[in-house]
């Protein structure tokens, strides 16, 4: 049995929810969010909350019963809030500057890296700070890791691009006799 399942998704003012042949729409103040639905979970939409069952007893039902509850939460939470995703870049001479819906990146390469920033989303630079913001949790924390990616901290000084408060270990280096 999901514990999230379990419990009812709760609709806040503001957002509509439908669902038509077999895709979830979701529709709130920053955008729309659709989500195909596999046939292993029934949703009902009664008044201002969602509840999903699965359709039968098979393992695979079980397993996307709480998995729909959860990505449904989302889609949410994206159209009424948004999700964001803060990186920071460290090193002699690395910086980001985001030029119309482009982002180049100098990361010690012999050339700027360009990522192109998908549709619906925005991107904030301030210092060494970049802040990816959007309505899809999913989309906004594939483009966070595509920008990591470019440049992956290292462990000894922890040069490249990182995430806010993630831990970098540290390697101890040469050490003097």
């Amino acid at each position: 049995m999901s514990r999230l399942g379990k419990q009812p998704v709760i609709i806040p003012s503001g957002v509509e929810v439908t669902l038509t042949d077999g895709v979830l729409k979701v529709k709130g103040p920053k955008g729309a969010l659709e989500l195909p639905v596999r046939e292993e979970v029934q949703f009902a939409i009664e008044g201002a909350e969602i509840t999903l069952t699965p359709a039968n007893e098979t393992k695979s039902a079980n397993a996307l019963w709480g998995t729909y509850a959860a990505i449904t939460r989302n889609l949410i939470t994206g159209v009424t809030e948004g999700f964001s995703k803060v990186l920071e870049i460290e090193g002699v001479g690395y910086r980001m500057e985001v030029q119309g819906q482009k982002l180049t990146l100098s990361v010690g390469f012999s050339h700027p890296v360009i990522l192109e920033i998908p549709e619906g989303m925005t991107v904030e630079i301030e210092k060494n700070v970049a802040t990816v913001t959007g309505i899809d949790k999913h989309a906004v924390g594939q483009f966070a890791a595509n920008i990591r990616k470019v440049k992956p901290p290292e462990p000894y000084k922890g040069k490249g691009i990182h995430y806010k408060d993630e831990y970098i270990i540290r390697k101890q280096g040469k050490k003097a006799v």
